[in-house]
C-alpha cells in the first residue's frame, strides 16, 4: 500500500469513527442529555424527548444520503465529503457547549433537535463519500480489502467512545459526570467533554482531506463529459437503475443492517436489559469482542476480492440467523445461571381477555400504557420475567400467577410486587453471586465466565465483520460511476438507519409481547434470511467490475 493510498484510506476513514463515535455518545447519554436539555417536563418525559431527538437523526439520513449524494455525482466526491464531515464534526462539537434548558429556556431542546438533524444530514453523505472514494482509488483486485478499513473504523469509533465514556465515570464519579464537574462559561457536567474532545478528529479529517485529489474515475468521467446532470431522476426515476437500489437494499444491505446491529448493540441490550448484567461489566465484555474482532473486517474485505462480495455477505447472513438462538441460549446459561434455571423452573402466567390486550411496540418509548394486560407484560418484560399469556373468556379480569399463586395487581404497585414474588420463586437477586461481575477493564484475565463470554460475543463481531467488510465494495461496484454516490448511499442509510435502527425496539416489543425472552431474534433471523434468498437469486457477483466503465447490469 503506497502513502498516498494510506492517506487516501485514513481520509475517508475518520468520518465513520465519527458516525459511530457520535451515535454511542449520544445513545449512552440520553438520559443525562434528557435532564440537561428537557428538564422543563417530567423524568420519564426527558427521557422520552431525548431519545426522540436522537431518532430525529436516524430519520433525515436518508435524506442526507440524497442531497449529498448528488452533490457528489455533480461537483465531486472529494469536496462533497469534505462538506460532510465538518458539519458532522462542529455539530458534534457545539452539542458539547449548548447550555442547558436552565440557563436558555426552550431554546436548548429546539438548538438540540437542529444540532442532531444536522448531524443525520451529513451522515447521510459521509458513509458514500468515503466509500465510493476509497474504492475508486484502490487497485484492481484491491477493492474488497480497501474499502474494509473503513468498516473496521466503524467499530473503532465505539470502541473510542467506549473508553472516553468508562474512564470519565470511573474518574470523575457519576454525580460529577451527569451534572456538576465544572468546566467553562458556566458550563457544567463531565459528560460534556467526549463531545467536546471530538474536534480534535475533526480538525485532522480536515486538515488530511484538504491534501487529498479527486477520484479519478470521477475525474476521468468528467474529462468524458459522461457525468449526470440530474442524478436523483437517473437512478431512482429510470427503472434499470432503481430496480438495481431495491436489490442493494433488500439483497444485501437489509441482512448486513441487522446482523451488525445483532452482533454489537443488541448484545449489548441483551446482557443489560435481559440478563441485567450491570453497565461496567457488559461494555468491558463487549468492548473486548471489538477489539478481538475488529481484524475480522480486513480478513472477511480481502476474502471476498478473492472468492466474491457475495457468497461471504450471503454466508455471514446465513451462518448468523441459523446460530443465533443458541448462542444467545449460551450467553444467558454462563451469565447468569441463576437465571437460566429460573426460565425453566418458574412459571409466571398472565391471564387476561384477548381483547384487553394491545400491541406493545414502543420505538421511543412514547406510549403510555393503561390497559392492565397491557402495564402486567410490559412490567413483565421489563424485568425480564419470562410468561405465558393464557386466553380467557371476554370479560375476564387479568390474573397474573407465579407458580399458581396469584400475584395481587396494582398498576402503581405491580413492578415491586412482581420483582418480589419472582425473586421468592427462584429468580435471582440483583447482587446475585452467579451472575458475572468484573470491576475494572483488565479484571476479565482469571475470570472464566467472563472469558466465555467474550468468546460467544467474538463470534457475533465475527458476523458482523463477515457481512460489513465487503457491503462498501460491493455497493460502489453495484451502480454506474455517474450515479454512484447517490444510488448506493440511499439503500445504505434506509437499511442501516430504518431496518438495523429499529432493532432493538423492534426485538424488544416482540420478547414483550410473546414472553419468550429469544423471541426478539426472529427479527434479525428473519430478515437475514430474506437476504440470503434475495441475494442468492438476484444479486450478481461484482469484484471483478471495472467501476471506471461500468454502466449497467
Amino acid at each position: 500500500m503506497t502513502r498516498e493510498e494510506k492517506k487516501v484510506i485514513l481520509a475517508s476513514s475518520l468520518g465513520t469513527i465519527f458516525e459511530w463515535y457520535d451515535f454511542y455518545l449520544y445513545g449512552t447519554l440520553a438520559v443525562i442529555i434528557g435532564k440537561q436539555f428537557f428538564s422543563a417536563f417530567e423524568p420519564a418525559t426527558q427521557a422520552i424527548f431525548a431519545l426522540l431527538a436522537f431518532a430525529a437523526g436516524f430519520l433525515v439520513r436518508p435524506f442526507g444520503a440524497l442531497v449529498f449524494g448528488r452533490l457528489g455525482d455533480l461537483v465531486g466526491r472529494k469536496y462533497t465529503f469534505l462538506i460532510t464531515i465538518v458539519i458532522m464534526g462542529v455539530s458534534t462539537f457545539l452539542v458539547g457547549l449548548l447550555p442547558s434548558y436552565n440557563s436558555i429556556g426552550w431554546i436548548a431542546p429546539v438548538v438540540l433537535i437542529a444540532l442532531r438533524m444536522a448531524q443525520g444530514l451529513a451522515l447521510g453523505g459521509e458513509y458514500g463519500g468515503a466509500a465510493v472514494y476509497v474504492a475508486e482509488h484502490a487497485p484492481v483486485g484491491r477493492r474488497g480489502f480497501y474499502t474494509a478499513w473503513i468498516q473496521t473504523t466503524a467499530t473503532l469509533g465505539l470502541l473510542l467512545s467506549l473508553a472516553v465514556i468508562v474512564s470519565l465515570r470511573l474518574w470523575m464519579g457519576e454525580e460529577a459526570f451527569a451534572s456538576t464537574y465544572p468546566l467553562f462559561f458556566g458550563l457544567t457536567g463531565g459528560w460534556r467533554i467526549p463531545f467536546l474532545g471530538s474536534i480534535v478528529l475533526l480538525l485532522v479529517s480536515i486538515y488530511i482531506r484538504m491534501q487529498m485529489h479527486e477520484s479519478p474515475a470521477f475525474l476521468k468521467m468528467k474529462d468524458e463529459g459522461t457525468a449526470s446532470k440530474a442524478p436523483l431522476s437517473e437512478a431512482f426515476g429510470q427503472w434499470k437503475n432503481g430496480k438495481l437500489v431495491l436489490i442493494a437494499l433488500f439483497g444485501l444491505v437489509v441482512g448486513q443492517a441487522v446482523v451488525w446491529y445483532t452482533g454489537q448493540f443488541y448484545a449489548l441490550f441483551f446482557l443489560q436489559n435481559i440478563l441485567k448484567i450491570d453497565l461496567l461489566t457488559a461494555n468491558v465484555l463487549i468492548a473486548w469482542s471489538l477489539i478481538i474482532g475488529t481484524g475480522g473486517f480486513l480478513f472477511f474485505g480481502a476474502l471476498s476480492d478473492k472468492i466474491g462480495r457475495k457468497p461471504v455477505i450471503l454466508a455471514g447472513c446465513a451462518i448468523a440467523a441459523l446460530t443465533y438462538f443458541p448462542l444467545f441460549g449460551m450467553l444467558t446459561s454462563i451469565a447468569n445461571p441463576k437465571y437460566e434455571r429460573a426460565l425453566e423452573t418458574v412459571k409466571i402466567e398472565v391471564h387476561s381477555d384477548p381483547a384487553t390486550c394491545g400491541n406493545l411496540f414502543d420505538p421511543v418509548g412514547i406510549r403510555k400504557f393503561t390497559a392492565p394486560c397491557d402495564i402486567a407484560r410490559r412490567t413483565l418484560s421489563q424485568q425480564a420475567l419470562k410468561y405465558t399469556k393464557i386466553d380467557e373468556p371476554a370479560g375476564s379480569p387479568l390474573k397474573v400467577t407465579v407458580n399458581g399463586t396469584e400475584v395481587p395487581f396494582e398498576a402503581a404497585a405491580f413492578s415491586k410486587t412482581i420483582a418480589e414474588a419472582a425473586v421468592a420463586a427462584g429468580y435471582p437477586a440483583a447482587a446475585d453471586a452467579e451472575k458475572v461481575k468484573i470491576t475494572s477493564f483488565f479484571g476479565v484475565f482469571g475470570n472464566t465466565q467472563a472469558l466465555k463470554i467474550i468468546g460467544i460475543l467474538t463470534i457475533l463481531v465475527l458476523f458482523v465483520t463477515a457481512v460489513y467488510g465487503p457491503i462498501a465494495a460491493a455497493l460502489v461496484e453495484f451502480f454506474p460511476t455517474r450515479i454512484r454516490y447517490t444510488a448506493m448511499s440511499l439503500p445504505y442509510h434506509i437499511g442501516n438507519g430504518w431496518f438495523g435502527g429499529l432493532l432493538p425496539a423492534t426485538s424488544f416489543a416482540i420478547v414483550a409481547s410473546t414472553g419468550d425472552i429469544y423471541a426478539g431474534l426472529w427479527y434479525p433471523i428473519i430478515f437475514a434470511a430474506i437476504t440470503v434468498v434475495i441475494g442468492v437469486l438476484l444479486v450478481p457477483e461484482t469484484k471483478d467490475r471495472d467501476i471506471t466503465t461500468y454502466e449497467h447490469a
